[in-house]
C-alpha cells in the first residue's frame, strides 16, 4: 500500500500537511526534532529513507530563514560566509539529498511538493536583500526542476514541483507583517494544488493558489 510522506513534520506547515494527508490514508512523518533526521547529512537522510514503502504523495517542508534564529541580510555588508553556507545546506542541499533518496520509493504517479518560496524567484525580486535565503531557494527551485526531469523519465505519471505556501502563521514567520493564513488552510491549499497538477506541469514552480511563478 502506498503511503504519504512528510519531511519536516514537526514544523507548523509540516504537521498540518501530515494531518491533512492522514484524512486519506497512512502517512509517515519524519523530522529532526522527533526522529533525528538531519537533511544536511547524507548518512542521516539515507538511513531514514532506506526502508520506505511505496510513496504516492510527499512534501518536503524543511527550511530556515537564517542560522541560530537570526534574520535574513538586509544589505550586502551583512553577508556572512558561514551563515550563508548553513542556509544553503538546509534549504538547497537538504532537498537535493531528500529527492535523491526518495526517488527510488516513488510510485509511478507520485506527487512530490518541495516547499520553497516566492522570494526565490529571480524575476520577481524587486526589493533586493535576503541574499542567502533568496539564493538558496532559487537553488532549490533548480534542483526540483532537474529532479522532475530525471524522475519523469522513469515515472511518466509523476509530478515533482516547487511550491510557495504563502505566509503562514507559524513561529517561522513571527514578525512578518504580510497577511497570514493558518497552517491548516495552507496545507489544504498545497494538497489541492499538488493533486491538481498534471505530469506536463512537473518541474514547475507554483503558489498556494496553483498560479505559476516566474523563475
Amino acid at each position: 500500500m502506498a503511503h504519504g510522506l512528510i519531511i519536516g513534520a514537526s514544523g507548523g506547515i509540516g504537521a498540518a500537511l501530515a494531518d491533512r494527508l492522514e484524512q486519506d490514508g497512512a502517512v509517515i512523518r519524519l523530522s529532526r526534532r522527533a526522529d533525528g533526521l538531519d537533511v544536511t547529512d547524507e548518512a542521516s537522510v539515507a538511513a531514514h529513507l532506506a526502508d520506505l514503502p511505496p510513496i504516492s504523495t510527499a512534501f518536503v517542508a524543511t527550511g530556515i530563514l537564517a542560522p541560530g534564529g537570526g534574520a535574513p541580510e538586509k544589505a550586502l555588508d551583512a553577508v556572512d560566509a558561514a551563515a550563508m553556507a548553513r542556509v544553503f545546506a538546509v534549504n538547497a542541499i537538504g532537498p537535493a539529498l531528500i529527492l535523491k533518496h526518495l526517488a527510488p520509493h516513488l510510485t509511478d504517479d507520485a506527487r512530490v511538493g518541495v516547499l520553497t518560496a516566492r522570494v526565490g524567484s529571480i524575476g520577481d525580486n524587486r526589493m533586493g536583500g535576503w541574499y542567502s535565503y533568496r539564493a538558496a531557494k532559487a537553488a532549490a527551485n533548480q534542483i526540483v526542476h532537474g529532479a522532475a526531469i530525471e524522475i519523469g523519465r522513469k515515472r511518466k505519471g509523476a509530478v515533482v514541483v516547487a511550491l510557495h505556501p504563502g505566509t503562514v502563521e507559524t513561529p517561522f514567520t513571527d514578525g512578518h507583517k504580510a497577511p497570514k493564513v493558518t497552517a491548516e488552510a495552507a496545507a489544504e491549499n498545497l494538497v489541492g494544488v499538488l493533486r491538481s497538477l498534471t505530469p506536463a506541469q512537473s518541474g514547475g514552480f507554483f503558489d498556494y493558489a496553483g498560479q505559476e511563478i516566474v523563475w
